[in-house]
This record gives C-alpha cells, structure tokens and sequence, in this order.
C-alpha cells in the first residue's frame, strides 16, 4: 500500500507528488492520518534554498494534527494521557535529541544538539512520509505525542501552527515584565501569536508593525492597541509614534518577528536604552544586516538575545493557554486558503506573496477553489 505525499525535490524545482511506501511500523511507533498540516514561512525558505544541511528530495511539514490510526505499544502520550485510535493528536517536530552531548546535559539547550533532527525539514523523502504533506505521517519511537484537549479543534491549532510555539517561546525568551511597552515587527503567525501572548503575559501596551491591512485587523483582534502599516508609514514615521508612545523613550522589549534583515536596524532604533531585543524570525539565512555595534548596541546598553527554533515545554504551555484563553486567541482566524497535495506549489507562492496569512495543507480535506 503507498501514500500520496507532495515533495519538494531540490531548492526551486516544483513541487511533486509521489506515491511513497506504507512504513512498517516499529514498536514505540505511531502512523497518524493527516487532517492538516500548515505551510510556515520557513517552508518558503526551504524552497529557496536558505537552509543548510537539508537532504532533498523531502516532504515538507513540521507542524501537524494527525487522527491515530495505529499505535505500536504506544498507550499515552507525552503527558501520560491516554492515546487510542481515533485520537486527534499535535507533536513536537524535533525528534532523535542524543540526551548525552554537552548542549542537552550541561546546556539543557537540546535545540543546539548535534543529532538534533526536524520532521519536515531534515529527513530525506526517501525515509518515509516523515512531514506532515502527505496523507499519513510516521512518528518513529520516541516522537513525542500529545493528544489534542478536547476544548480545540485542529483549526485552533494548526491556524496558529509553528508560529502559536515560536511566539509563546520569543514572549517568554524576553522576559517582559508586566506593564512593558513592546513592539512585534512582523504580522505573520509568529508576529500574530508573539503579540498575543505579550497582551496575555501582561505588557501595558502591544504595538505590531507589518502588512498587509488584514494581518493588522487580526493584530487588533489578538490585542494589540496600535499596528503600524509597513506600506502606509516610512521608518522614521514608525519610529516617531513609539517615541510619542514611551514618552521619547523606546520599547521595553522588541520582538523582531518579520524574518527580513531590513527590520532589525529598525528593530535597534525602536528600542530604549537597556531595552531587550528578540530576534525570532530568522530561523534561516535570509541575507545579513547593517548593524552598528556601538550605536546599536554597546552605547545603547541593549541586551540582544537570538532565538531559533522551540522547545517541548513550549507547545505544552502554548496549547495550555490557548485552552484557557480560546476566546482570545482566535488562530482559526488566520487560515486564509486550504490546499491539496497538488495545489503546495500554489500554496507555497501565496504565502510567500502574503496572499494567506496562514494556508493548510489538507491531504485528504477539501481544499479551497483557486
């Protein structure tokens, strides 16, 4: 029996859709039916090339919610709760961390482990269905699992996808202390859901700078009190309405969230004195930025702290909150178009053309006409 799946066969070939084999299924293993997975921006990069060390041909999806089909002695999931056929589940897409090199034990930052792997991004096609573009997704033993609570649907989830975990974890890198003026630059799922978790976290005043106008309706909608319009304001305009906003001071923390260079020598000129500056949204080489170490940083007494990828103890928060605040943190909101396995190539050109805040990929759903 095979698996349509849609890979991505080198940097700017289209996409295809190959018939790819059932795997057999080792103990500790879980084979899930795709409901949806989400294109992210860095889906966008991998098509660009913008990544090192990825084995093409893949298939692409880090972020997920899959329906159990079968479970190899799997009988809860990462929080003990129990897991049979039928469950809705999300997992955490790092997988095979070597739990014994210096960044996991002396660290604790397995995110920088040497084995570190990412479903979706570092297995080859050839695995396996092993992201989440394809219409069942092998979790190999040790994945871990978390069954979807039963006050979300996958909508609430995979809208927000792996921007709702790289916003909650930028917030939480910061530190923001309650009462904090922060600045989000980037009104995509990670600059949505960075903004929102800042609101819920207990900033006085949440400013989102993006385009296009639908994204900044969604920032209002998630809490932010003001957006800045990159298309209607010009830099020093943007900056002049922080100032006014802190009494001529700057933000107390900035979260660059845009994944474009040109924001962080802006992102260093929106910041106050002593401020803390996130960068978050260059999981990839998108190019190199003009900074100034001593006007930027040194006479500014900035504290800089970079940000790349998430942690399982964020997805567990994340989706904790989204539970008790599934009123507020609206991320069905963002998915703008659903998409077949032979429609990603499309899917891909939209949200690399904003046309979509968020696009799903529905192996086996309905997509939207287009």
């Amino acid at each position: 029996m095979s698996i349509n799946a849609a890979v991505m066969p080198a940097p700017g070939k289209p996409m295809e859709v190959w018939d790819v084999a059932d795997p057999d299924l080792e103990a500790g293993s879980i084979l899930l039916e795709t409901v949806a997975s989400e294109v992210c921006g860095t889906d966008v990069h991998l098509h660009h090339g913008r990544l090192e060390g990825v084995p093409y041909p893949i298939i692409p999806g880090h972020v997920s919610v899959g329906r159990v089909l079968e479970a190899r002695g799997v009988e809860t999931d990462a929080l003990d709760n129990s897991l049979r056929p039928g469950d809705l589940v999300t997992f955490y897409d790092v997988h095979e961390v070597c739990n014994a090199c210096w960044y996991c034990t002396v660290t604790q930052q397995p995110n920088r482990c040497p084995s570190r792997r990412v479903y979706g991004i570092t297995y080859s096609a050839h695995d396996g269905p092993l992201g989440g573009w394809s219409e069942r997704i092998y979790l190999k033993p040790g994945v871990r699992v978390l069954r979807l609570p039963e006050e979300l649907s996958p909508d609430d989830v995979i809208g927000g996808g792996c921007g709702l975990f790289t916003g909650f974890a930028a917030v939480e890198r910061s530190t923001l202390a309650m009462g904090d003026t922060v600045v989000v630059q980037g009104a995509g799922p990670v600059g949505l859901s960075a903004a929102a978790f800042a609101g819920l976290r207990g900033a006085g005043t949440v400013i989102v700078i993006g385009a296009p106008a639908g994204r900044l309706e969604l920032a209002r909608a998630l809490g932010a009190e003001h957006v800045l319009g990159l298309d209607a304001t010009a830099p020093r305009e943007r900056a002049g309405a922080v100032q006014e906003l802190t009494d001529g001071r700057g933000a107390d923390v900035v979260i660059e969230a845009a994944g474009n260079p040109d924001a962080l020598p802006e992102g260093f000129d929106l910041l106050r004195d002593g401020g803390i500056y996130v960068i978050a949204g260059h999981y990839t080489d998108t190019g190199a930025a003009a900074i100034n170490p001593h006007s930027d940083i040194n006479r500014k007494h900035a504290d800089v702290r970079g940000h790349w990828g998430t942690a399982f103890q964020h997805m567990v928060r994340a989706l904790r909150m989204l539970v008790k605040y599934r009123d507020r943190l609206q991320f069905n909101r963002l998915i703008g178009r659903r998409y077949s396995l032979e429609q990603t190539g499309q899917a891909l050109a939209d949200v690399e053309a904003l046309n979509v805040t968020k696009a799903i990929i529905q192996p086996r759903g309905s997509a939207s006409p287009g």
